[in-house]
């Protein structure tokens, strides 16, 4: 999408559909966390469950930015069965690499051994990774062709991929409940359903775009889609997401050692889902930007005040929950947890009211750094990332003592603040030098 002028209410009629996608799969957690916590042995299964959505998000990591790339990159069809052939090669990869930790001691020495959690954690998280196995590898299908709908800006699309995947969530939910399954089984039965439904559903909704895409594209660089030229632009983006994504193992395995283990695996979950409700208007708006930046990045002026619009709209919501009677309505009557488990989110839910807006910073520079070419800086903003969280929960946990799930929150704020301070130098620099060919 780069016409010659954009205002803020077309970037704002662009974003509104992804941010309609985004929100929809930030209520499926929350949703999952509510039946499951409604069902049989709720604190254990909760726990379980937060585990085992870590371990399939750590596990879809790196495709994670495939709808980023293929936004960036697929503008003629050459393009296009480039990046399709490394995109399923990678989900490929990764479902094998799952079926090797399923099959060997690996998955249950990692959370037995190194995260020391409890053995009935163990066995119910290990049972629902069989059933999550299908996970990664419909994020990345239907990331990948996600990616061509927002840059033929067919964003409404997009949100109707997300429909059919919470339809399809909720009535594998409600199936799994009627054949009564533990609750972590029902979560996990729920999410691999809705996101293969979604996956078909978004290749269903790309043909036209397929049938639309130009034979070749003028300048273009055929090294640039070799499987080396690939990999280059890629796999700063695949370690970025995978470096990030890996702080949720490591936040686990702090809070099996923390003061309040159990209760901190099982309100974090819920925790995290609700902040991620107003985290979505960042997520949404990283393709948005590097959709809508054009080739010379004339729009760059828009894209920075929405962004700000965003950023400081997100945060005064979470803040006006976290500081009044809502907190309570959303733990304990919306999530349906005990209010001594609903006590264990109160300070940390106000510790993370600013990262709405530190989250819209973060996925700027990134769609700034993409649109760039110039990926590998954001890789090193991850790293710092997490090792502002494996530091921060290291001294709240041991040298501090804290409850497990308020440390987690600091440390969540410590390593996002530093990931948006490693980059601003990177993005002045990339702002500074010539466009690349959009």
């Amino acid at each position: 999408m780069t016409t010659n002028t954009l205002s803020l209410r077309r970037l704002a009629r662009f974003w509104l559909p992804l941010q309609a996608t985004w929100l929809m799969m930030a209520v499926e957690g929350p949703f999952l966390a509510l039946i499951i916590a409604r069902l049989a042995e709720p604190m254990l299964n909760l726990a379980a469950f937060g585990v085992a959505y870590a371990l399939a998000i750590v596990a879809e990591a790196p495709v994670i930015m495939m709808m980023s790339a293929s936004t960036a990159l697929v503008d003629c069809r050459p393009a296009y069965r480039a990046l399709r052939r490394f995109a399923h090669t990678l989900s490929v990869a990764i479902t094998v690499g799952m079926v090797v930790s399923l099959v060997t001691p690996t998955l249950s020495w990692v959370m037995g051994d190194l995260m020391d959690l409890d053995a009935a954690v163990v066995q119910l998280t290990h049972r629902a990774m069989w059933l999550l196995l299908p996970f990664p590898a419909a994020i990345g299908y239907r990331r990948f062709y996600q990616g061509l709908l927002i840059r033929a800006g067919l964003t409404r699309r997009v949100t109707w991929g997300t429909v059919v995947r919470l339809i399809s969530m909720a009535t594998a939910a409600g199936l799994s409940v009627l054949a009564n399954l533990d609750g972590i089984l029902v979560g996990a039965v729920a999410l691999s359903c809705g996101v293969v439904a979604e996956a078909i559903a978004s290749r269903i909704m790309a043909r036209q775009v397929l049938r639309d895409l130009p034979v070749a594209s003028p300048g273009a660089d055929p090294a640039d889609l070799s499987w080396h030229g690939l990999w280059r632009f890629y796999w700063p983006l695949a370690l970025t997401s995978t470096i990030a994504l890996a702080a949720q193992p490591v936040v686990t395995f702090f809070m099996g050692h923390a003061r309040a283990p159990l209760e901190s695996l099982a309100a974090l979950p819920v925790l995290n889902g609700l902040v991620f409700i107003f985290r979505t208007p960042a997520l949404s708006y990283q393709e948005v930007a590097i959709a809508t930046l054009s080739e010379d990045r004339r729009h760059l002026p828009q894209v920075l005040r929405f962004a700000g619009l965003l950023a400081g709209g997100a945060t005064l919501l979470l803040a006006l929950v976290a500081w009044t009677p809502l907190s309570r309505v959303w733990f304990e009557t919306v999530s349906g947890l005990s209010p001594e488990l609903a006590a264990y989110t109160r300070v940390p839910l106000r510790v993370l009211a600013i990262m709405p807006a530190l989250s819209v910073l973060l996925n700027l520079e990134r769609a700034l750094m993409v649109h760039g070419r110039h990926t590998g800086p954001v890789t090193m903003a991850s790293v710092l990332e997490v090792t502002g969280i494996a530091s921060s929960l290291a001294v709240g946990v041991m040298l501090l003592d804290g409850v497990g799930v308020t440390v987690a929150a600091v440390a969540y704020m410590v390593g996002r603040l530093a990931a948006n301070l490693g980059l601003l130098g990177p993005v002045r620099g990339v702002i500074n030098a010539k466009a690349p060919r959009a």
